[in-house]
């Protein structure tokens, strides 16, 4: 299979899908990266930053680049399963009818959806979505419609919380990365954003790029052949399941983080699944550096992006996670030697 999908001229199809994303989105390298592993790994990403960043606009160019359909629906209070699947209306005639919602416009061409603020959605809502994130399948009009081509992401409303739900454990483990999405610090790019009257017209911007450069049809398979061609060495393997060992009992490696109890830190680790996606999205990222191997630097080029949401702290802890989960992650790459 390797042999006819041709690796080497689909990684630089990828590249040059992250290239051109980079001129849509200026100043957001690290994460043009981290969402190219991702749909490159076939995982669903959770977005994190404050509004008018260019979250929208990126989604919008790589399903542009993949060639397939881009939908979103708005978290709210009152979001329904239901309002994924259809729209109900009264047509000309009077009589109530339906069309289908935004999951269904394009079925199985559907290349990337985006549930704005999905802490805002009420449980019921989340349930549709996990169904959709696992299995890429939905029941509705007494049929099964399937996305095999899908790529979820979601983002979180971190500035106001009333009327907001916080995402279950179980809801955040299914997500591959959580992604920090951030305005640039440069002054250039800051510059640019504001007077260069390309970046004012979005679509016209999205329009420069070539549609289909990467096609979505076929990153199923592509995915696949990546993660068979990629080796992890018995070094490498037991340097991961250290991390994973350290991760779940930092105390007893010794770790301590200031003004911390460390007894009490900790609510839980990273799961199994948790692990598997670390590995994944590390091959992806040694094919995209041109290797057919891993190595420590592609584990943690990926190790805060995968597992910083998987993270549970207890009590006061849990609101300091923004704060204390980036130091604990690297304190576990400081206290356990790379092969």
């Amino acid at each position: 299979m390797q042999n006819k999908i041709e690796l080497p001229a689909w990684r630089e199809r990828a590249l040059a899908f992250e290239q051109a994303l980079n001129a849509v989105v200026v100043g957001m390298p690290a994460q043009i990266r981290a969402l190219t592993i991702a749909i490159f790994s076939r995982g669903h990403v959770l977005l994190e930053g404050d509004v008018g960043v260019g979250k929208t606009t990126l989604l919008r160019a790589a399903a542009h680049l993949l060639g397939g359909g881009y939908q979103r629906i708005e978290g709210a209070i009152d979001l329904m399963p239901s309002d994924f699947l259809y729209n109900a209306f009264i047509n000309e005639q009077g009589q109530a009818a339906v069309k289908p919602g935004p999951l269904l416009q394009h079925e199985e061409a559907l290349a990337v959806f985006f549930f704005n603020e999905i802490n805002r959605a009420r449980p019921q809502a989340h349930a549709l979505f996990l169904r959709l994130m696992a299995e890429r399948s939905v029941n509705a009009f007494n049929r099964e419609y399937h996305f095999p081509h899908l790529t979820v992401f979601a983002d979180r409303n971190r500035l106001e919380r009333e009327e907001t739900f916080e995402i279950p454990a179980a809801a955040r483990d299914r997500f591959l990365m959580e992604i920090s999405v951030q305005a640039p610090d440069e002054p250039e790019l800051q510059r640019a954003l504001m007077f260069d009257t390309r970046y004012y017209d979005v679509d016209a911007l999205i329009s420069r790029s070539p549609s289909g450069l990467t096609p979505y049809d076929q990153l199923n398979i592509v995915a696949e052949a990546v993660q068979a061609s990629v080796r992890a060495e018995i070094p490498l393997q037991n340097y991961v399941v250290e991390l994973w060992r350290v991760l779940k009992d930092p105390m007893a490696a010794g770790i301590q983080l200031p003004d911390v109890d460390m007894s009490r830190l900790l609510a839980g680790g990273a799961s199994p699944r948790g692990m598997a996606m670390l590995m994944r999205s590390a091959r992806t990222r040694a094919w995209l550096e041109g290797r057919d191997y891993l190595t420590p630097d592609d584990i943690r080029a990926v190790w805060t992006v995968v597992v910083k949401h998987r993270v549970f702290f207890n009590g006061a802890y849990a609101l300091q996670h923004e704060r204390l989960a980036p130091l604990l992650l690297q304190a576990v790459l400081d206290k356990v030697s790379a092969p």
